[in-house]
């Protein structure tokens, strides 16, 4: 194995990715699959995943995806989920905390339902799946190559702007908390917990201002990097937190937004300076 491949390899990991058909998620199975791991797709869709687990065991990688159904929404759902990874190992190496939902409304007839539906997938769901796999969790870690947790928080969870999307910007800054709260906890396990902090990205979620090459130019516009980001921007991240180059970060949130989060309008003292 050369250097880069000791650094950055997932050769022979087993994965969870949540809603790992689409969008992001899929991006970051895709990535873990390049990378010699067998991941396992799970969403609300199973029938999706099987489909694109076909799609990329058709990459000719070292790697493979199994794709079945699972649904982080309710307790009922989680521990079917539990159970269906049980079935198919007994240890995971990384979870990917993708799974996610957004609701978008004026202030004026945003309704209360929309907290509870969110905030129930996005954090709930994300913090009861990731406590009842810990025992799988606990059998792959080791000092030297510790578990892994990627939780998929947001720019919009990073800077004070919803957008419309009240409780999902919430939940997302939520994520970015309670990922830093478990990485705490989790050192002794040998478990890292990190979070991606994504800016625009190509998926079903955006679908409505990236749909398409000319949308998706147009929001590129308003980063500062001038682009929305792309699969290899995630894929790239991901194989960094997961392998053994990124064994000794824990409790970060990384901010995949092309400079998003970095950037202000504000001139304390530009005016003076014109």
């Amino acid at each position: 194995m050369g250097y880069l491949d000791n650094l950055f390899s997932v050769e022979g990991k087993v994965a969870l990715v949540t809603g790992g058909a689409t969008g992001i998620g899929r991006m970051v199975a895709t990535g873990l699959v390049m990378g010699g791991a067998t991941v396992l797709l799970a969403s609300r869709k199973g029938e999706a995943c099987e489909s694109v687990a076909e799609e990329l065991n058709a990459l000719g990688a070292t790697g493979q995806a199994i794709g079945f159904a699972g649904d982080v929404g309710s307790d009922e759902g989680v521990k079917a989920l539990v159970a269906a990874v049980n079935a198919r190992t007994d240890k995971l190496h990384i979870l990917v905390n993708n799974a996610g939902i957004t609701w978008g409304e004026p202030l004026e007839t945003f309704p209360h339902a929309a907290w509870q539906k969110v905030m129930n997938v996005n954090v709930g769901g994300l913090f009861t799946l990731t406590r009842d796999l810990l025992p799988l969790m606990d059998a792959a870690s080791s000092d030297g190559d510790p578990g892994r947790v990627i939780n998929l928080g947001s720019v919009m969870g990073t800077v004070p702007v919803a957008e419309g999307a009240y409780s999902y910007s919430a939940s997302k800054a939520a994520v970015h908390h309670l990922t830093r709260i478990l990485a705490n906890e989790f050192a002794k396990r040998r478990i890292t917990v990190n979070a991606f902090a994504p800016g625009p990205f190509q998926s079903k979620m955006t679908a409505f201002a990236t749909g398409s090459e000319e949308k998706a130019l147009k929001v590129g516009q308003g980063v500062p990097l001038g682009r929305i980001g792309s699969p290899d921007d995630v894929a790239a991240a991901t194989l960094y937190l997961c392998g053994r180059g990124g064994s000794y970060i824990t409790g970060a949130i990384l901010p995949l937004d092309g400079g998003l989060s970095a950037h202000s309008s504000v001139g304390l003292f530009a005016s003076s300076l014109e």
